[in-house]
C-alpha cells in the first residue's frame, strides 16, 4: 500500500526521454508504482501535482559541505533547492580521516579557511567533533547523523597526505617509497569501503590559512605527477571518480595530469571530472581550450572519460575590501588575504608601504594604458588573471555611504574627478560625499590611486560585487547543454559570506525552459540526475519502479517569473555565527521527498526534517552496501510481470 500518491504529474524520469502525465506511487521509501490514474487500496497522502513538473531529486556534485554537516546535518539551503544527493570531499580537503590534530596542528582550520573562506572559529568548532580517526569511521559518523539529504563522500588527497605524513611534512618534503605505499593502501581501504572516488587540487591560489604555513599551498599540490599515478591508479581499478582543479597557469602540466584518464595509455579509462568550464570576462579562450582539452581526451586516439564541471549560473561574488575566493590569485592582494579578517591595523600597514603600492599599482593598472603586448590581451579578453581590474565592473553593496549601494565604483571615481576639477563646486552627490572627497589625494590621478584609498579608508566595510564569468546567457546555455560537460557545480557550503550557489541547479532548469520544448528540459533534467548519478556509479537520479523515491517537484509558472539576480540576499546563518549569502527563489520548488519521506512543502520544511535521517551515506553502487537500493533489472520475457 502506497504512503504517497503524485498525482498528475508532467513526469521527467532522469532519463531525458519525452514527458508523460503520470501517477507516481511511492512506498517504504522506494517507489512502488509509475503510470497514469494509478488506483490504491488503502490511504495514501496524495500530492496534487497537476501543471507541475515531478523530477529526480536533483545532484550537486561538487560541494563543500562537509563541515556545514557537522553543525547542520539536515543541509537546509540544499533541500529546499530541491537537491537531494550532494558529494562532499571536493577538491582534496575534507574531514575523512578527523580532526588530524597532531604536534600542534590543526589541518581542518588550515586547509578549509581560506580555500574555502570559511570562518575560523566555525572550523575549530567543527575540528571538535570530528573524533574519528579513519575513512570507515567517518561513514559510521555519517550514518548517525540526521542527515537531510544523501551525501557521497570522496577520499581527499590533501587530508590523505597530512594522514600519512603530518601537515608539515606533507608540505615540506617528497614523501618516502613507503609513505606513498600508505597513502595506496590507505585509498585501497576507501575504495572498498565504497567511496565515490578521490579527490586532488592544482588551483595555484589555495593557500594554508594558519602560521607558520600561509605563504604555502596545501598538501595535494606538492604530489609529484608520480604520486599521482599510484593514487588514481587505485581509483581506476575500482572504477571510481577522480574531481581534479587544473594548474591553470601550466598547459603542459595540465595536460600531462589529466592525460591519466586515457584508456588507451592505461588499459582501463579513468573517470574524471575537473573543475571547471567557465566563461571568464578576462579571458574568452578559457573556455574554449577546456572544451578542445575535453574533446582530445574523449577522443577514440585516446578513450578518456573526461568531463569539464559547469557552474550553472553566473559567477558573481561579493568581496569584503580587497578580500574574496580569488584574491590569492594575485600576491599583491594575497599578501592582505594572508591576515586574519579583523586585522585591520596589519592590512593598513600593508597598503602604507611603499613598495606595496608600487607593486599593487603596476598590478591594477597592467595593459589599460599605452600599447604593449599587456595592453592587447586585455583588449582581446586573454588576461591571464580572473580579476576583471575595472572599476565598473564592481558593485558597490554596502559602504560607510549609503548613497553608493548599487552603483558600480566607476560612478563616485568619475563625480569625484568632476568634483576636483570643478575646485569642489559640482560633481559630488550631497555634503557628506563632498566631505569624502576632501579626503582624496587631489588630483586623484587613476582608478589604481582612487580604490587604494578606498581600501585603505573603509578596508572591509567596503563591500562590493561583481560577476567575473558566465555573462554571456547564449555561451553558458551551450556550456551546459554541452556533451563534454556535467553541470551541477555548486560549491555549496564553501566561501559562505562571498557566493551564492545553491540555486545554480533551478537555474539551469530555467534556461532549458527559456529555450523552449520539454524535450529541452527533459534533457537538462537528465544532465541534473540519471547522468551525474551514473558518472558517479550512484543508485539515484532516475524514477523507476524500485528505485529509492528521491523526488523534487517544479512550478513552471513560478520558474518561469523567477529573476535570479534580483533574489540574492544576507541572512545570519546561528549554525556558522556569520552572515551567510543565499538565493531563494519563492515559490519554484514545490515539494521535496528524500528517501520516501518529505523533507520541504513549498513554504517550510516538513516536521520531520532535521529531526530524523532524511538522507543517507550513498556508496558507489557497486559496494556490497549498496545493492539493497538497486531497483530490480528491466523484465525480460520468462522473469514474470512487474508493475
Amino acid at each position: 500500500m502506497p504512503d504517497t500518491i503524485y498525482r498528475n504529474a508532467i513526469l521527467f524520469d532522469g532519463t531525458g526521454s519525452t514527458p508523460v502525465i503520470s501517477d507516481v506511487a511511492v512506498s517504504g521509501g522506494r517507489i512502488s508504482a509509475i503510470g497514469p490514474a494509478l488506483e490504491v487500496e488503502g490511504e495514501a497522502k496524495e500530492v496534487d501535482c497537476t501543471g507541475l513538473w515531478l523530477m529526480p531529486g536533483l545532484l550537486d556534485i561538487h560541494t563543500h559541505l562537509d563541515l556545514e554537516l557537522e553543525l547542520s546535518p539536515e543541509l537546509p539551503e540544499v533541500v529546499r533547492h530541491g537537491t537531494t544527493t550532494v558529494v562532499i570531499g571536493n577538491c582534496s580537503i575534507g574531514v575523512t580521516y578527523g580532526n588530524q590534530r597532531r604536534d600542534g596542528e590543526d589541518p581542518i582550520v588550515d586547509c578549509f579557511a581560506r580555500v574555502e573562506n570559511m570562518p575560523k572559529p566555525v572550523l575549530a568548532k567543527v575540528a571538535n567533533t570530528c573524533t574519528w580517526s579513519d575513512s570507515q569511521g567517518y561513514l559510521d559518523h555519517l550514518g548517525e547523523l540526521a542527515l537531510g539529504a544523501n551525501v557521497v563522500p570522496l577520499v581527499p588527497h590533501s587530508m590523505l597526505r597530512i594522514e600519512v605524513m603530518g601537515l608539515q611534512q606533507s608540505i615540506s618534503r617528497s614523501p618516502t617509497r613507503r609513505e606513498r605505499g600508505r597513502m595506496e593502501l590507505l585509498l585501497d581501504a576507501a575504495m572498498a569501503q565504497g567511496y565515490a572516488g578521490f579527490s586532488t587540487d592544482a588551483l595555484p591560489f589555495h593557500f594554508l590559512a594558519n602560521d607558520p604555513h600561509k605563504k604555502r599551498k596545501i598538501p595535494t599540490q606538492y604530489a609529484s605527477y608520480r604520486e599521482l599515478r599510484q593514487l588514481t591508479g587505485v581509483v581506476r581499478r575500482y572504477g571510481r571518480v577522480w574531481q581534479a582543479t587544473p594548474p591553470k597557469d601550466d598547459i603542459i602540466e595540465a595536460m600531462r595530469a589529466f592525460l591519466l584518464t586515457s584508456g588507451r595509455l592505461f588499459g582501463r579509462p579513468l573517470k574524471t571530472t575537473v573543475l571547471a568550464a567557465i566563461d571568464l570576462q578576462t579571458n574568452r579562450m578559457a573556455v574554449r581550450l577546456c572544451l578542445m582539452l575535453s574533446a582530445i581526451l574523449n577522443s577514440r586516439l585516446l578513450e578518456g572519460i573526461f568531463r569539464f564541471q559547469v557552474l550553472s549560473g553566473t559567477f558573481r561574488v561579493w568581496s569584503d575590501g580587497a578580500i574574496n575566493p580569488l584574491a590569492d590569485e594575485i600576491p599583491e592582494l594575497c599578501a592582505l588575504n594572508e591576515l586574519e579578517l579583523d586585522d585591520r591595523e596589519g592590512r593598513a600597514r600593508i597598503m602604507d608601504d611603499p613598495q606595496w603600492i608600487a607593486a599593487f599599482r603596476r598590478m591594477w593598472m597592467q595593459g589599460k594604458t599605452g600599447w604593449s603586448l599587456a595592453r592587447l590581451r586585455r583588449l582581446l579578453r586573454q588576461e591571464e588573471t580572473v580579476l576583471t581590474r575595472n572599476l565598473a565592473d564592481m558593485t558597490v553593496a554596502e559602504c560607510p555611504l549609503p548613497q553608493w549601494n548599487g552603483e558600480n565604483l566607476q560612478a563616485p571615481y568619475d563625480r569625484l574627478r568632476r568634483w576636483q576639477k570643478s575646485h569642489g563646486r559640482r560633481g559630488a552627490y550631497d555634503a557628506t560625499e563632498a566631505a569624502f572627497f576632501a579626503t582624496f589625494p587631489n588630483p586623484v590621478g587613476d582608478d589604481a590611486s582612487f580604490l587604494l584609498h578606498l581600501l585603505r579608508q573603509w578596508d572591509t566595510n567596503l563591500r562590493w560585487e561583481t560577476t567575473f564569468a558566465n555573462r554571456n546567457p547564449a555561451t553558458l546555455a551551450s556550456l551546459l547543454f554541452n556533451p563534454q560537460t556535467l553541470p551541477g557545480f555548486n560549491d555549496s557550503g564553501a566561501h559562505l559570506a562571498n557566493i551564492g550557489f545553491y540555486d545554480g541547479n533551478l537555474r539551469f532548469l530555467k534556461i532549458a525552459q527559456q529555450a523552449g520544448g520539454m524535450d529541452t528540459v527533459a534533457n537538462a533534467v537528465h544532465r541534473l540526475t540519471g547522468l551525474p548519478a551514473a558518472f558517479f556509479n550512484l543508485n539515484t537520479g532516475t524514477i523507476k519502479v524500485g528505485a529509492q523515491a528521491d523526488l523534487c517537484t517544479i512550478d513552471p509558472l513560478a520558474l518561469h517569473a523567477w529573476e535570479p539576480e534580483e533574489t540574492y540576499a544576507f541572512v545570519h546563518r546561528a549554525q556558522f555565527g556569520c552572515r551567510q549569502v543565499i538565493n531563494r527563489p519563492t515559490g519554484v520548488v514545490r515539494h521535496v521527498m528524500v528517501g520516501g519521506k518529505m523533507a520541504w512543502t513549498g513554504t517550510d520544511y516538513a516536521p520531520s526534517f532535521g529531526q530524523e535521517a532524511l538522507g543517507r551515506v550513498m556508496r558507489a553502487k557497486d559496494h556490497p552496501l549498496e545493492r539493497a537500493y538497486s531497483p530490480p533489472a528491466p523484465h525480460t520475457p520468462g522473469n514474470g510481470p512487474q508493475q
